[in-house]
């Protein structure tokens, strides 16, 4: 029995390293004058692609629970910016996932470009160079997040395994004053706007959702 579970296992994890969706008839995560959003801020789509010109974070007025999120991002030099999941408070962002939008891997394994913040580590390096664009395809089902990275899947967890505040698996601390299996299971969804001592752009395209029943 210990093997079977194995074998189905491995066969799963192999089976959600796929290509990213076709996201034809998928909903856009905001609307092009941001209006399904709490506050643009100076947040602006420009020729379809989203920028922020201050540090705010752009949130949408509507909560997500389980779903399929895909995006493409594109990065300058000490760029700094993440994707927030199902926020509980959205005036307190560590009550949120954030998947991380980065350059670089910011000094730590748990602050490089597609890890779960302080908390997961992505498998491997799957980024394109600075200036090109990258793809996410971030899913959220119950307590498991699974990210594919540019084709590559380098996140798959299961919240579950973090019961206690403030410790990762590993033993590592983090920032959390709440144990993630305990974090919201829906909530608003978030871009971080200029963040870090360098104030550089992130860009992002073609934000699509697709909510799971």
């Amino acid at each position: 029995m210990k093997l079977l579970a194995c074998l189905l296992a491995l066969v799963s994890s192999l089976s959600l390293a796929a290509d990213h969706p076709d996201t034809a008839g998928w909903k856009n995560l905001f609307t092009p004058d941001l209006s399904n959003t709490v506050a643009p801020g100076g947040w602006a789509f420009t020729n379809g692609e989203l920028v922020a010109k201050d540090h705010d974070t752009l949130w949408t007025k509507e909560s997500y629970g389980d779903f399929i999120l895909d995006l493409e991002f594109k990065v300058a030099k000490e760029s700094n910016s993440g994707v927030f999941l199902r926020a509980g408070d959205i005036k307190n962002v560590l009550s949120a996932l954030e998947i991380q939008v980065h350059d670089s891997a910011d000094g730590s394994k748990y602050g490089m470009v597609a890890a779960i913040y302080d908390a997961m580590p992505p498998s491997k390096s799957a980024a394109k160079p600075v200036g090109e664009w990258n793809h996410y395809t971030i899913t959220c089902k119950g307590p498991l997040v699974q990210v594919l990275f540019n084709g590559e899947l380098v996140i798959d967890a299961n919240l579950d395994n973090w019961p206690e505040a403030g410790k990762n698996p590993d033993s590592t601390p983090n920032k959390f004053k709440t144990a993630l299996k305990d974090f919201a299971r829906k909530g608003p969804i978030g871009l971080q706007g200029l963040h870090g001592a360098a104030q550089a752009p992130v860009w992002y395209r073609n934000l699509k959702i697709k909510v799971l029943e």
